[in-house]
């Protein structure tokens, strides 16, 4: 099983993913698919039955109608693995018994992953999660089978699929018309509203779960420009990804793909991709389109807790540029490192509406308008939307994490480096000395203070701060003497702040803003 991990969302419980992928390989924990209505091949041939207002007596009418439409998937992979080679390497063992073992030779095996889809069309297009179909590691995909209600096994092809948004269509092709439903419109979702899911958890096929929508627009913390999902109690497990979650009309509005879960199993906190997000991809997919994102090349983080605090903004109000992509539409537009983007074409940016979500669905070469704060004054840019590369060449221009020196390289501390900043801030700090600078690896001629010494119980100590690190500057001003420091903490003491905004850097890293508990 492969999970996906929250990162920005400490819980004890992960963010388990669903790549459903059962059998012999590939577990994955997913969520609800997009919402459908009645399974038919002629819509005005068959009424809807729809459960009366109020708690349902019984979902049997409109699940007899609906599962016909829902599928099982299942994929074979050949996947490429190491074998061979010392059996102790690696180990402290490794040398015992002389050089053993031939060269490890790459081998491949067979793999299987299982997972669920819904019919859009009485011609068998069928709509599933990404990962449900995607080759797992170093793989590639051989067959693709669906099966249907009934039992009957179809080859299918794979007619597009998008890694970012987790969606595919696949077809399959018969004589007879094939049962299907449609998307409805999740936008009109409301929390409380029943919903039912229909899917293949542990390869149990046509598994009928009911609950309600716990949230309409979830935001995980996982990031990404589609991190905003439905939220629901109904019981959704291994395998159940890529399959639709139903309101009581039929529609299909959110296609399952994450859980909750501290086993892998459910415990009531599902998420689907909703419909309105999930419709329009389909459709292009579908018509061999190619799917373009807006991107402005920023890496931002939500203004909340310490950081909210340390610029004296509201919580869960905008996104804090951390960096810039230099030659990328933020920077075109004049947007800097500290800004913070509170509005996004005239829409608010929030907890609910990131900015990612927002910028990505805007076409590129757009035009917009950015309203952003900056150092305690409100501006507007404008910003032609770029083009969203890859998930791959994002991944590619990451900067490794790597700090780039070694313990022995770190300045020594200092007996002299502020009393005040050690109670306040539990850091010990000194002007960046030409013999500091040379230690750490930048020029002579830099600014900052240089971080000799830490109290690990400090925040920040908890937030990662080291020996070596350079502080820049402080609520954006510059700092440069241990008194220039001790005053802006100073200040923001007075002015009742519980924070401070420290800009680092650390060797083999771009500059980070960190915020800072004063104690």
């Amino acid at each position: 099983m492969q999970d996906k991990e929250n990162t920005r969302v400490r819980y004890s419980y992960g963010l388990t993913s669903a790549l459903l992928v059962g059998g012999a390989a590939l577990t994955l924990v997913t969520g609800f698919p997009a919402g459908a209505q009645v399974a038919q091949n002629d819509e005005g041939q068959m009424a809807r039955v729809v459960p009366r207002a109020g708690a349902p007596e019984s979902f049997a009418d409109l699940t007899a109608q609906l599962q016909p439409a829902v599928v099982n998937i299942s994929t074979r992979q050949r996947i490429q693995v190491t074998s061979g080679g010392n059996p102790f390497a690696g180990t402290p063992f490794e040398g015992l018994f002389g050089n053993r073992g031939t060269p490890a030779q790459p081998q491949t095996r067979q793999a299987q992953s299982l997972g669920s889809g819904f019919i859009i069309s009485a011609d068998g297009y069928i709509v599933t999660n990404n990962h449900v179909i995607a080759p797992q590691g170093r793989g590639e995909v051989e067959e693709i089978t669906v099966t249907l209600s009934d039992g009957t096994e179809l080859p299918a092809t794979l007619v597009g699929n998008d890694a970012s948004s987790d969606l595919a269509v696949l077809k399959v092709e018969r004589r007879e018309a094939f049962p299907f439903v449609k998307f409805g419109d999740s936008s009109q979702a409301r929390v409380g509203d029943w919903v039912i899911a229909i899917g293949n958890p542990f390869a149990l096929g046509g598994t009928v779960t009911s609950g309600i929508v716990s949230a309409v627009y979830r935001n995980t913390g996982s990031g990404g420009a589609y991190d905003r999902y439905i939220q629901t109690d109904a019981s959704i497990n291994r395998g159940n990804s890529g399959g639709p979650l139903f309101d009581m009309q039929g529609n299909v509005i959110g296609i399952n793909n994450a859980i909750f879960s501290p086993s892998g199993g459910s415990v009531g906190i599902g998420f689907a991709i909703p419909a309105e997000i999930a419709a329009p991809i389909v459709q292009k997919l579908r018509s061999g389109q190619e799917i373009e994102r807006g991107y402005l090349g920023i890496q931002i983080q939500p203004v909340a807790g310490d950081l909210a605090n340390s610029l004296d903004l509201p919580q869960n109000r905008g996104e804090f540029v951390q960096s810039v992509e230099p030659g990328q539409a933020a920077d075109r537009a004049g947007i800097r490192p500290g800004d913070v983007v509170t509005k996004v074409n005239n829409q608010d940016v929030t907890s609910d509406q990131t900015l990612s979500f927002l910028v990505a669905n805007i076409a590129p070469g757009t035009r917009i308008p950015i309203e952003l704060y900056r150092e305690g004054q409100r501006r507007t840019v404008t910003a032609t939307v770029g083009k969203r590369p890859s998930d791959e060449e994002l991944a590619q221009s990451q900067i490794l994490n790597g700090d780039g020196s070694d313990e022995a390289d770190r300045p020594a501390p200092d007996a002299n480096s502020g009393e005040a900043l050690a109670q306040s801030l539990g850091l010990q700090v000194s002007p960046l000395t030409p013999r500091y600078a040379q230690q750490l690896g930048v020029a002579a001629d830099s600014g900052g203070l240089v971080i000799l010494g830490i109290d690990p119980n400090s925040d920040s100590g908890q937030k990662g701060l080291q020996r070596g690190d350079i502080v820049v500057t402080a609520n954006y001003r510059p700092v440069n003497t241990v008194a220039d420091l001790e005053g802006i903490v100073s200040q923001a003491k007075a002015a009742n702040r519980e924070s401070v905004l420290l800009r680092i850097q650390r060797r083999g890293r771009p500059l980070t803003y960190v915020p800072i508990r004063l104690r």
